[in-house]
């Protein structure tokens, strides 16, 4: 029995079933302080200052096919990208909003989609705050905006000529895992998990940001390569990447044998939700050994900022155009 205060039917019998006891709206505010009214009504209200917004969608067929995860997981994947976003600009979550459309069919499983949903937010010390739900006879959609707390955000405009570029973990290992189902075999451990449970690094943005370690931030979602290019057009500046120091996920290597297609995949790959940022000078390598402490997570330095435009890629000792593009959804193929 919930306390959901919604009238009969059957569409309000399954949102309901979303949310049990624990996660009721009476208890709201207890879980997340910037809560003042959770789900239940037409709308919930947040309190703060520099409220930060984002949406994020996970299509079917697009973004995962059904038999590569468990329906907590499809939750889990769709939030965790949406809340990725709020990492990327140092803000602190407050609560998420998930909208569902799903065949009449498979309806039993949506309890557990938002399960997973929730799982991701609890995980960042957020909420559910509520959404919306829809019958198709099209691919499930899972629709989720988050919401944040951003009194100081950080932005991609801000690197600077003589900042480097630094990355959090290790990079390829979704895109491994994807390598894999769709050459009908089946993914290792580590490369399924980076998939289906990516973690939002909001945590370590703060704590990087708080110690002036980021001029200019973003997360990686569409490949290194890709949103490398947003910093450097946002920040009016040129990036080089350093191939030989881009840290590529072991798992990529059980993947391939092949060193060139490992390093396209941690450079174009996308979904690792990985934070990369340029750094004023001699401000991580003092706190990076913490930083690892604290996290259990890896700082490397994969580039440095110039005076220009565009990225670069240095192979050796040459420095060459970036041969590689990320995920885009209307010039790639999609995942």
């Amino acid at each position: 029995m919930t306390h959901i205060p919604l009238g009969p039917g059957a569409e309000f019998d399954l949102i309901r079933r979303f949310y049990p006891v624990d996660a009721a709206p009476g208890r709201a505010v207890r879980i997340a302080d910037a809560v003042r009214v959770g789900a239940g009504d037409d709308c919930a209200i947040v309190r703060g200052e520099g409220i930060a917004l984002s949406v994020d969608m996970s299509v079917e067929g697009v973004h995962f096919l059904r038999e590569w995860l468990q329906p907590e997981e499809i939750g889990y994947r769709a939030a965790a990208a949406a809340l990725s976003d709020l990492a990327a600009v140092g803000a602190t979550p407050i609560g998420v909003l998930a909208s569902l459309a799903i065949d009449e069919s498979e309806a039993e499983i949506a309890p557990r989609i938002i399960d997973g949903v929730r799982a991701a937010a609890a995980g960042v010390r957020a909420v559910l705050l509520g959404g919306d739900m829809s019958r198709t006879d099209g691919p499930m959609v899972v629709d989720i905006v988050v919401v944040g707390n951003a009194l100081r955000p950080l932005l991609r405009r801000g690197a600077r000529e003589g900042d480097s570029l630094w990355v959090t973990g290790e990079l390829g290992a979704a895109a491994a895992a994807v390598g894999a189902w769709r050459a009908g075999r089946t993914p290792e451990a580590a490369a399924r998990l980076a998939f289906a449970l990516p973690t939002p690094r909001v945590a370590e943005a703060i704590w990087l940001a708080t110690r002036g370690a980021i001029d200019a931030l973003i997360d990686i979602s569409d490949g290194l390569a890709s949103d490398v290019e947003h910093i450097a057009a946002a920040s009016d500046v040129r990036i080089i990447i350093d191939a030989a120091s881009v840290p590529i996920h072991p798992t990529v290597h059980a993947h391939t044998a092949d060193y060139d297609h490992a390093l396209r995949l941690a450079l174009t790959g996308g979904e690792d939700y990985e934070l990369c940022f340029a750094a004023p000078p001699g401000a991580v390598e003092h706190i990076a050994a913490s930083f690892l402490d604290t996290f259990d997570v890896a700082l490397t330095c994969v580039g440095t900022v110039h005076a220009g435009s565009g990225v670069r890629l240095r192979v050796g000792g040459t420095v060459i155009d970036m041969p590689y593009a990320g995920h885009d959804h209307f010039t790639s193929r999609s995942q």
